[in-house]
């Protein structure tokens, strides 16, 4: 088990804060029991304080992992979220309260014996992918728990669930993720990924783990970290961080850093 540790210790994926609704929309993150947090990285809550005026755009940014989520008012409508390579856009009501369990990468098709490339860059109904999970949330969850409840109740069912994974672990698909990781997203796969494994077979594996080849994960990887990092607007200009973060020039990074969060580090990053 140590080895799927590791990934906790070495990532922790950014979603930006809601920003563009004032004090409208709240967004929170919780840890998970500390049994739990080799596999999820939080649990997640998004909802309108008030009623908003218009519907409500949500953006998530390319993290490198696989959520489930639902809405607290209709938890029997559950959704799982796959490994994405670009940002994706959620409209949502005027009115809304999600919940959601963020899984570190490999995790969870580990837990759940589950092909990731099949959920890439997508969501699908949780009662296709996992049934005794959705029926669990739609049997648990309601608009009057707490966040704190949901977290407790979530625990319980994940930790029990937890006695009847039978674990895949390879560790030389994780010493490969570990590279990805120790490096930032910054190695050259071909010359510097050296873990015993043919290239077919570490595409084979990523894809099936991950959600997509090593090259991908590790460009998300590169741009969790300038996300963590939070450069300002002045800063990535004057430090040329572009450079540093192994892109080839400025457009480059500017292009790159848009697909995955859907706007340009300057409007990101702007004070």
């Amino acid at each position: 088990m140590e080895l799927l540790k590791s990934i906790r210790d070495l990532y922790l994926p950014v979603q930006p804060t809601v920003k563009q609704t004032g004090e409208k929309v709240v967004y929170r993150e919780v840890v998970p029991s500390e049994q739990l947090s080799p596999f999820i990285y939080c649990y997640w809550q998004l909802k309108t304080i008030s009623s908003l005026d218009e519907n409500f755009i949500y953006r998530v940014v390319a993290d490198g992992c696989i959520d489930i989520f639902f809405e607290l008012e209709r938890p029997q409508e559950s959704f799982v979220m796959g490994f994405c390579k670009k940002y994706t856009e959620f409209p949502l009501e005027p009115e809304f309260h999600y919940v959601g369990i963020r899984f570190l990468p490999t995790m969870f098709p580990q837990l759940f014996g589950v092909d990731a490339s099949e959920l890439s860059n997508r969501y699908e109904d949780l009662i296709l992918i996992h049934k005794r999970t959705q029926q669990f949330l739609s049997q648990s969850m309601n608009q009057k728990l707490s966040f704190e409840e949901i977290k407790e109740r979530l625990d319980v069912y994940f930790l029990n669930h937890l006695a009847d994974v039978e674990w895949n672990l390879d560790s030389r698909l994780y010493a490969a993720i570990n590279q990805v990781l120790k490096t930032q997203g910054l190695l050259r796969v071909q010359n510097d990924l050296d873990v015993g494994l043919s290239e077919r077979q570490l595409r084979r594996l990523f894809k099936y783990y991950v959600g997509d080849s090593v090259k991908t994960f590790s460009k998300v990887v590169r741009f969790q970290n300038i996300l963590r990092a939070k450069p300002s607007v002045q800063s990535l200009k004057r430090n040329k961080l572009f450079f540093d973060s192994g892109y080839y020039d400025q457009s480059h990074f500017i292009k790159e850093f848009r697909n995955h969060y859907g706007v340009t580090p300057s409007k990101a990053f702007g004070r």
